[in-house]
């Protein structure tokens, strides 16, 4: 399990000087990264399916990605893309089209499903977490309607 987290925070960190992000965030981003994957692998362990337990770490990993943003005063995808990469379902994917190349449609589809049940964790763990951080600081129409006042 060291050694997992170990690689994660490694190749988030690559990943993150793949996106240039800046060098005083690429530690903490690849320490959101490990944190992401850590809750990603334990989850399971304690009776939760893989989609949810990657709808939770992309929660925490956005979360996290937020607050740090603030606090560095960096935008938030300089920490949350290079610390998603870890819970991205790449090999699920390769999976996939090689049962379709090979002819076993039905575990094609069922790996495809998959694949995109957790793609869909990922993003509806983002788009909660800035919906969180979104409170509060009005739409459009509130910024058109403070105009005309």
């Amino acid at each position: 399990m060291i050694i997992e987290l170990f690689f994660c925070f490694i190749a988030t960190v690559a990943f993150g000087v793949i996106f240039n992000v800046p060098k005083r965030t690429l530690w903490i981003g690849g320490l959101i990264g490990a944190l992401a994957w850590f809750i990603y692998s334990t989850l399971p362990s304690y009776g939760m399916s893989d989609v949810f337990a990657t709808a939770v770490a992309s929660l925490i990993c956005a979360t996290f990605s937020h607050l740090l943003a603030k606090f560095y005063r960096v935008p938030v995808t300089t920490f949350s893309i290079p610390a998603i990469i870890p819970l991205v379902p790449g090999s699920r994917a390769y999976f996939t089209m090689l049962a379709f190349v090979d002819g076993d449609y039905l575990h094609g589809l069922q790996l495809g499903i998959e694949t995109m049940l957790r793609a869909g964790a990922i993003a509806a763990g983002l788009v909660f977490a800035l919906s969180i951080f979104s409170i509060g600081k009005g739409g459009i129409g509130q910024r058109y309607e403070s105009r005309r006042s």
